[in-house]
């Protein structure tokens, strides 16, 4: 698919890999929608910075755990660009607690609830908008944790284990509508929730990354470039990890 000229959601955009991917895509000449919950300030902003690449670009606020909210914000999208082209499901979480022994039932209920169920609601939400349109990209950021566990918790683990699961079996059904679904499982990305995590944390994470690093926001974004232009691409699991699988 050519990007320029093509509308794209990414959500969680306003900061972090969704910022990155917003930019990389307005670049290429690409329309963006950017999702955002709690920060209409920096959601704006990074419109704002799309739009010196001469391309449309406007914040949306929405819960995506919420499919009423979701609903309402894709419907306002499309009265504003004319439709959806490109979904990337950004959007997500890091949780507070680490161990199944400390998890209070109400985390793994919102770990879940927006890092699986939002992926679910936005493409729900997109696609007959997509069917009509003859084609569309759908690409779901999961994780390195979504395929080998690891330090973050098994609530997270599982929420982007279980965006992979869902990126086989959607992938399958989306091809008679010309719609493919991949998805991109970064490693540990210097973003501001890999900031936030504890120091002990980040340390035993930056010791499983072969090339000494944390990987940048960009590197995920160049992905999705790749996944958006290869249409013989389809129920795939793109590594960003920096040789990971290699320790």
């Amino acid at each position: 698919m050519e990007i320029s000229g093509k509308i794209v959601l990414v959500t969680g955009g306003s900061r972090g890999i969704g910022k990155a991917i917003a930019l990389r895509l307005a670049k290429e000449g690409a329309h963006i929608a950017i999702n955002y919950l709690k920060n209409k300030h920096l959601a704006e902003m990074v419109a704002k910075e799309a739009r010196q690449f001469g391309v449309k670009a406007k914040a949306y606020r929405a819960d995506v755990s919420n499919f009423e909210q979701v609903k309402e914000m894709i419907v306002e999208i499309v009265n504003d660009f004319g439709g959806i082209d490109i979904l990337v499901n950004n959007a997500g979480i890091i949780p507070q607690h680490f161990s199944i022994f400390d998890i209070p039932v109400e985390e793994w209920r919102r770990i879940i609830e927006v890092n699986l169920t939002g992926v679910f609601n936005c493409i729900k939400a997109v696609v007959p908008y997509m069917i009509k349109r003859g084609a569309g990209k759908i690409i779901n950021i999961a994780s390195v944790a979504g395929k080998m566990g690891g330090t973050v918790g098994p609530h997270y683990a599982a929420s982007k284990a279980g965006i992979i699961g869902m990126t086989f079996s959607l992938a399958q059904e989306m091809l008679k509508y010309n719609i493919t679904v991949n998805a991109i499982a970064p490693g540990p990305i210097e973003t501001e929730l890999i900031a936030n995590l504890p120091t002990e944390v980040k340390k035993k994470i930056l010791s499983r990354v072969p090339m000494g690093r944390f990987g940048r926001p960009e590197e995920v974004a160049e992905a999705v470039v790749f996944l958006i232009r290869c249409d013989y691409v389809t129920g795939e699991v793109i590594d960003v990890n920096g040789g990971y699988y290699m320790d």
